[in-house]
């Protein structure tokens, strides 16, 4: 069975692909967003915070020499009564009004002003709204003596004004600021971002091939962007070699390993035409035969997987499988095993026979493995083929873990295999599309299937 590797075609762009391209893209932005918001939230912080400041400033001096003034002030308008009670003194200044009650004239303040009664000795803050509806702010000095109250009142009506003015215009240079911190920091996010993103989209243009990619490193300045361009030219001469050198293996084992192959193949079919030949002689020779067919069927995969190519064929499923089941039923000796073909005739897939015959031939020989007596039974569906057995089961560890390379299920034990063979069906199904899955069965064993990809 010759492997027809054809020339390969374009592979349509995965969703993975496409999710890492977005995910990359949504990071980018993310980036220079965080950038242009660090900016926004530093103005704002920093304008907010001189706000504060200032107001608060504002507030405390202007706090502090008010009550100079009026301590001074009540003090004097309080020595100057007692020096003559007949008069009263003179306010010094116009925003001022001193107001003294002796102690017959207590029981009046309290009806009249039970505020000002109410509180004790020192400077306080009084505030509210006139007949008018008009807001109004003063402070008040209260020197309470035994036989006389004195008041002494601070208008801050236009001082409450300015203050609520001031924070208008604070509050509006906040705004101002935040909004040049916005800008600032969208021209600093796309300076700082233009090298990595000219970086990105050169790394981007590149999609490999035969020749070196060209250096990245001159064309950046000795910066951080530049280290990470130099890092990249170095990771990415020592991935070119690899690369060479895989290439070169591919190329060594195509020929090397075919060679001797069709040798064996040769010299197979020129002993199997020879006459007279004893019942066990034939029996070796054709396990030699398909020996060097599984071999070069999975040669061939190998190198498609090892090239990413698809190989381009019409397989006939039912045929393969047959020929699969032949070969396994050979090899049972005194196993009582049944190996069953039931389903369709006429499925054909557009892929090499090498490929489907080692993604199908793994299914099957895990089954003949494992299964100790009883079936396997190939079921060819419409688009899909099913392998069922009467072996041991399926636990939901192995269920999970099956294709994952250099994984044995728990019912290996000590037979033979490097838990390699449905890691290599999974990297065929995603080459050409397809779907492998394998479950617990309905009453014993396992249901392997191996979905093709729709043709068209």
């Amino acid at each position: 069975m010759a492997s027809a590797t054809g020339s390969p075609r374009p592979m349509p762009e995965s969703p993975s692909s496409s999710a890492k391209a977005g995910k990359h893209g949504r990071f980018r932005r993310r980036l220079r967003s965080r950038i242009i918001v660090s900016f926004v939230l530093l103005g704002f912080s920093l304008t907010a915070l001189f706000a504060f400041a200032t107001n608060w400033a504002r507030q405390r001096v202007e706090s502090q020499l008010v009550e100079e003034v009026m301590n001074r002030n009540v003090d004097e308008y309080a020595r100057r009564y007692y020096v003559d009670p007949t008069h009263a003194p003179d306010v010094p200044f116009q925003q001022l009004k001193a107001y003294f009650y002796p102690r017959e004239k207590f029981e009046r303040v309290r009806e009249e002003r039970p505020e000002w009664a109410a509180l004790p000795n020192g400077n306080h803050n009084v505030s509210g709204v006139d007949e008018d509806g008009k807001p109004f702010s003063y402070k008040l000095a209260v020197r309470k003596a035994d036989d006389t109250w004195f008041f002494l009142a601070y208008d801050m009506t236009e001082s409450m004004r300015g203050e609520q003015q001031l924070k208008r215009a604070l509050f509006l240079s906040v705004i101002v600021f935040s909004l040049l911190s916005l800008v600032l920091g969208w021209w600093s996010a796309s300076r700082v971002m233009r090298p990595v993103s000219d970086l990105a989209a050169r790394l981007r243009a590149y999609r490999g091939g035969t020749r070196h990619p060209e250096p990245l490193a001159p064309r950046f300045p000795d910066d951080e962007v530049g280290q990470l361009a130099e890092a990249l030219d170095d990771y990415s001469a020592r991935l070119t070699e690899v690369v060479q050198r895989d290439r070169e293996f591919n190329a060594d084992v195509s020929h090397e390993l075919r060679t001797p192959l069709a040798v064996i193949r040769g010299a197979t079919e020129l002993l199997l035409t020879r006459p007279g030949l004893d019942e066990k002689m034939l029996q070796r020779l054709q396990r030699i035969q398909r020996a060097e067919q599984q071999c070069s069927d999975l040669i061939g995969s190998l190198l498609l997987l090892s090239r990413n190519e698809r190989g381009q064929g019409c397989s006939n499923v039912a045929r393969i499988a047959e020929q699969l089941l032949e070969a396994h039923r050979a090899q049972l000796g005194g196993k009582p095993l049944e190996l069953l073909l039931e389903g369709e005739r006429e499925l054909v897939v557009d892929a090499p026979e090498a490929a489907v015959s080692v993604a199908l031939g793994n299914l099957i020989g895990n089954a003949v493995k494992y299964t100790q007596e009883g079936q396997v039974r190939v079921r060819v569906l419409d688009n899909a083929v099913e392998v069922i057995d009467t072996g041991p089961g399926l636990s939901e560890k192995d269920a999970a873990s099956l294709f994952q390379r250099g994984y044995r299920g728990t019912h290996a034990g000590h037979s033979q295999g490097g838990g390699i063979g449905l890691s290599i069906v999974s990297r065929l199904c995603a080459l050409y599309g397809w779907q492998a899955s394998i479950r617990p069965g309905d009453g014993q064993g396992v249901v392997g299937t191996l979905t093709f990809a729709p043709a068209g």
